[in-house]
């Protein structure tokens, strides 16, 4: 009986080894989570208040690009725009629209042929943002978040 007692003791003392909780840090637990984090996705896109009504993501994303858009061809057109050549081109404006939802220009590409015949075009592209409806910023896991976006304009000029 003594050695059963024994025995008994001896496999209660190992298998408490076996029951030891393994501590998980805050920081391990952080270093997992940024490693599942997608950085270039956010769960809503940056909107205007006239397209929170589309029912899906994506659409609310077209409607915040068509809009902007608008907004900037209504302004090249009211604009009486003389060329000696005819222009067809594609500018690149990348933007950047903040976690307060502050839109600004971070980067404006044009052909050096659309810009010898409208000198003027990146003025004419700046001054009609300042006429743009107010902007809901992009979230991500429910936090406003700065986010960065690059829209093509086709110019065409005869």
């Amino acid at each position: 009986m003594k050695h059963f007692v024994f025995i008994l003791a001896l496999l209660l003392l190992s298998a408490c080894d076996d029951l030891k909780v393994k501590k998980t840090s805050t920081e391990a637990i952080l270093n997992e989570e940024l490693k599942s984090f997608k950085w270039n996705e956010v769960d809503e896109y940056p909107t205007f208040s006239s397209c929170e009504t589309s029912g899906t993501q994506h659409g609310r994303k077209l409607c915040f690009e068509q809009t902007l858009s608008t907004v900037i061809l209504k302004r090249l057109e009211a604009e009486r725009i003389i060329v000696n050549h005819d222009v067809l081109d594609t500018i690149l404006i990348k933007f950047k629209i903040s976690d307060l939802g502050h839109l600004s220009l971070l980067h404006f590409k044009v052909d050096s042929i659309t810009q010898s015949e409208i000198p003027n075009i990146k003025f004419l592209i700046t001054s009609s943002l300042d006429s743009l409806p107010t902007i809901e910023p992009a979230i991500k896991r429910g936090q406003k978040v700065n986010s960065e976006f690059t829209l093509p304009i086709i110019i065409k000029v005869n």
